[in-house]
């Protein structure tokens, strides 16, 4: 009886061992988002030795002790690892980890650019004293809880975004010793919450008085290139202000009608200039009662009327000469049409206050920023009653930089807009070779009239103002324009190997098809082009019509995106893409159920091209069988199959490829086309990936083909070729 019950005991006691421990073996104590994504960051991290307890996969940081990270309940909550020599980068998971409320890698030697996709709730965020590179994440926009923010002694760059405007909670933020440009962010305003900024040390331009009537207790400004004069309100507390070009003498007053700024006592208090009188004041409210409106309210009534009336008739005056002298305009352009351009401009440069020279001086040395959208600068020139309108359209009546052809000229380099010299036709207007006397040759892109009205010629030089600031090596560049006789012209560079589409989809038997390395190197380009229009641009440029037409390649197969900026200036622009991609297989599906455009759709746009390049098959197909038309709707499920991967690929490869570089080129795929555009990468993240796959594959060192000026193609034992170019 006793040797039964310990054999009984000895087999119930198995069974609650195993019962047990099954389920912390196979699930851990740790959500799974997380565990997965600390896992990514481990290995971006180059797998360091002092992170002790970290693993790169199945791994348990909650239910284990992990260095630097800590857990309430399955979720990580505080990430800090500061000052441990870590390299490498922060990895490209962070949004899983939706319960992490403070980050710290401060202190180490990261570097790339900061992934877009940080942590939203996050409350606490320090990446000082790293190598960080690039611009500050636009996705900053979304931390809405963040109240400490330090990216200082880093090597950012650019203009900061205007994304401040949600973050009310953040009380402390410094972005000191890094190479920031560019005015400070109207949303500073917003910073209701804003106790202690440290901006020295950056290059930053400008005023300061977004910064007026923050509540702020330190302010550390030094060496930046602010110009203008300190607001009395910053200078009662602890304010550091040298090394800037600050204007001496008094401050100007503010223009008439402004209302005074609240101030701010030391309890950071608004004193409301309007709040209503106290209920204990009864005596007031009699006497108020009693005496009716008073003296002062008649007097301040009458002289409101009449200020009221001046402003009126100013307005009426203003707008009546602004039409006369645009009718005057019109009679001078239809008199003289051939020459209206040139002397509209000749005359408003002589008018200006600003020279030649001084235009010079103001454009920007760098990286240059796109300016409001056109309805916007519309709107406000209708409704203003100041003279600043007239400057908005001096200053971008002449770009500097691009040249001004006649339609004499263009007409002559393009055989009269010939049929032989047509290179495309797109959804704004057909494309033009065009050749010079001097033997240079470009393409002149002639935009539609149902595009662009004749009419509307300022918008147009508005516009080319605008795409004339964009500069990007894999972007094509503006090199010139025409408006005359209601004709719109743009002038692009010219790529002598044509598009990508002609590429994969219209080879003949002389031409050779694209190897991989051309592919990969091609879609790294591509992908660069949108991360400047989506993350260094400011506001960031919506191209809208992303395929592999638009992107032209040159002698060396370096692509070059063309028709950036054109979509986001040209009024009806979404109406007439809709119309023409509906259909093409380019279009996410957010695009499709409502028309509306985004940084999101640019991003699954991109992957369509991707697959494009994978799979030699056109995004849409009528030709196939009905389940393969979509190229989308037939390839995702098998992208994550390596052996229906391999089935895919183009025929005319031959099998010239590395298996693994094509299965990660796969994966940046399926991230970029998932239907809900929310969990689609932004496109620095598609870089990060793409220089990944090409940083691997140049240490793997297989066997591939490498391309010879665009045609032919030898073998190769050396995978790298020329990737990164």
């Amino acid at each position: 009886m006793v040797k039964k019950w310990r054999t009984g005991l000895v087999l119930v006691l198995f069974a609650v061992c195993i019962l047990g421990f099954k389920p912390w073996c196979s699930d851990g104590a740790t959500d799974q988002g997380d565990a997965t994504a600390l896992g990514v960051m481990f290995s971006s991290l180059n797998s360091p030795q002092q992170l002790t307890g970290w693993t790169a996969n199945n791994g348990d940081p909650c239910g284990q002790p992990w260095k630097g990270v800590t857990c309430s309940g399955q979720r990580v909550t505080e990430i800090k690892l500061s000052n441990l020599g870590l390299s490498g980068s922060m990895g490209y998971s962070l949004q899983s980890l939706t319960s992490l409320k403070e980050l710290d890698l401060s202190h180490n030697n990261l570097s790339g650019n900061i992934p877009y996709n940080i942590p939203q709730n996050l409350t606490q965020l320090n990446l000082a004293y790293n190598q960080f590179t690039g611009s500050v994440p636009y996705s900053i926009n979304l931390m809405h809880s963040l109240q400490n923010l330090n990216l200082s002694h880093n090597q950012l760059q650019y203009q900061l975004n205007d994304m401040f405007g949600p973050l009310s909670f953040l009380s402390t933020m410094d972005l000191s010793f890094n190479s920031l440009t560019d005015v400070l962010p109207e949303s500073f305003k917003n910073l209701t919450s804003m106790k202690s900024m440290y901006l020295q040390n950056n290059q930053f331009t400008g005023t300061i008085d977004v910064l007026a009537n923050l509540p702020l207790d330190n302010l550390y400004i030094s060496n930046n290139h602010f110009t203008g004069w300190i607001p009395d309100q910053l200078k009662s507390i602890n304010l550091q202000t040298d090394g800037n070009s600050w204007s001496s003498g008094p401050a100007p007053p503010p223009p008439p009608g402004t209302p005074p700024a609240p101030r701010i006592d030391k309890k950071h208090k608004s004193v409301s200039h309007t709040s209503p009188p106290d209920s204990g004041s009864s005596s007031e409210t009699e006497r108020s009662r009693k005496s009716g409106i008073g003296g002062g309210g008649i007097a301040g009534i009458v002289i409101s009327i009449l200020i009221v009336g001046a402003i009126l008739a100013f307005v009426l005056v203003k707008r009546r000469s602004r039409r006369s002298s645009s009718d005057i305009e019109k009679l001078d352009n239809q008199s003289f049409a051939p020459l209206a351009s040139k002397e509209v401009q000749e005359r408003k440069s002589i008018q200006s206050s600003s020279s030649i020279d001084t235009k010079m001086f103001d454009k920007p040395a760098s990286i240059n920023l796109r300016p409001p959208p056109v309805d916007r600068l519309k709107s406000f020139d209708e409704d203003d009653f100041s003279n600043k309108p007239v400057v908005v359209k001096k200053a971008i009546t002449a770009p500097v930089d691009i040249t001004s052809y006649s339609i004499a000229d263009l007409q002559m380099a393009t055989g009269s807009f010939s049929v032989e010299n047509l290179l495309g036709e797109g959804t704004f207007g057909r494309v033009y070779r065009a050749q010079f006397d001097d033997g240079k040759v470009l393409a002149a892109k002639k935009i539609d009239s149902v595009a662009l009205p004749s009419e509307m010629s300022d918008e147009f030089i508005e516009m080319v103002s605008n795409i004339s600031q964009l500069h990007h090596t894999n972007v094509t560049e503006l090199v010139g324009y025409c408006s005359v006789h209601g004709q719109h012209l743009l002038v692009y560079e010219f790529h002598k190997n044509g598009s990508l589409h002609d590429f994969l989809h219209l080879s003949d038997e002389y031409s050779k098809p694209l190897i991989w390395n051309s592919r990969v190197k091609i879609a790294l380009g591509t992908s660069r082009a949108l991360e400047y229009l989506h993350e260094v641009c400011s506001p960031s440029v919506v191209h809208k019509n992303i395929k592999s037409a638009n992107i032209l390649l040159d002698a060396e197969l370096n692509p070059h995106l063309s028709d950036s900026g054109l979509a986001s200036f040209i009024p009806n622009a979404d109406q007439l893409l809709n119309r023409d991609d509906m259909g093409s297989g380019y279009s996410a599906p957010e695009v499709t159920m409502s028309g509306q455009y985004s940084l999101k759709s640019d991003v699954y746009s991109f992957g369509v091209v991707m697959l494009e390049l994978l799979t030699g098959r056109m995004p849409f197909d009528s030709t196939r069988p009905r389940l393969e038309q979509s190229l989308v709707r037939w390839a995702t499920p098998q992208l994550h199959d390596i052996d229906a991967l391999s089935k895919m690929v183009d025929p005319a490869l031959e099998g010239l490829y590395p298996v693994k570089s094509l299965s990660r080129f796969a994966d940046v795929i399926a991230l970029c086309v998932q239907p809900e555009p929310e969990f689609r990468p932004p496109m620095s993240e598609v870089v990060q990936a793409l220089v990944r796959l090409v940083q691997r594959a140049n240490m793997s060192k297989r066997t591939i083909g490498t391309d010879q000026n665009g045609s032919g193609r030898t073998n190769s034992t050396d995978e790298s070729h020329d990737y990164m170019s």
